[in-house]
């Protein structure tokens, strides 16, 4: 196959691609996706998506028992390690969710500055953490739809 041809085949390969909306940084997406070998093998791309929502799944389960238990240090800790895989698939909504959590969770607003008041970070951080619990939902659908794995 020509350099052309290959070339033609990552145009369909991403015309194909729906639009998540601002759910997903298509370039960063795309970026992942052409790690697999074609568009029809994506035996790259499908598992580490699938695995990105099973880790998802457990890490909400640990948000929840650490909200449960007003721990906002590990709030903040599974806020971050959650917001780097989001961020690194492209999943801009899930990631900016948790860089909510993550903030409240150091006692800081997203803008950084200080949030003394543990109640309003708690608050700040259930709000977010269900955000991201519908955002990630949301988005599980259209990638198992994409994938083709629903």
């Amino acid at each position: 196959m020509s350099k052309s041809d290959e070339d033609s085949d990552d145009e369909v390969y991403f015309a194909n691609m729906p639009d998540f909306g601002d759910h997903v940084d298509n370039g960063i997406f795309s970026q992942i996706l052409e790690m697999d070998e074609s568009d029809h093998d994506r035996d790259f791309s499908e598992p580490l998506v699938s695995n990105f929502f099973e880790q998802a799944e457990d890490t909400f389960e640990k948000m929840d028992r650490a909200l449960a238990a007003r721990d906002l240090n590990e709030l903040s800790t599974l806020g971050h390690f959650l917001k780097g895989s989001s961020a690194t698939l492209g999943f801009n909504r899930i990631r900016d969710s948790c860089q909510v959590v993550q903030q409240y969770g150091h006692k800081l607003t997203v803008d950084g500055a200080s949030e003394p008041d543990e109640d309003v970070c708690l608050k700040k951080i259930a709000e977010a953490l269900q955000t991201a619990k519908v955002d990630t939902a949301e988005l599980e659908k259209q990638m198992k739809r994409f994938f083709g794995t629903e």
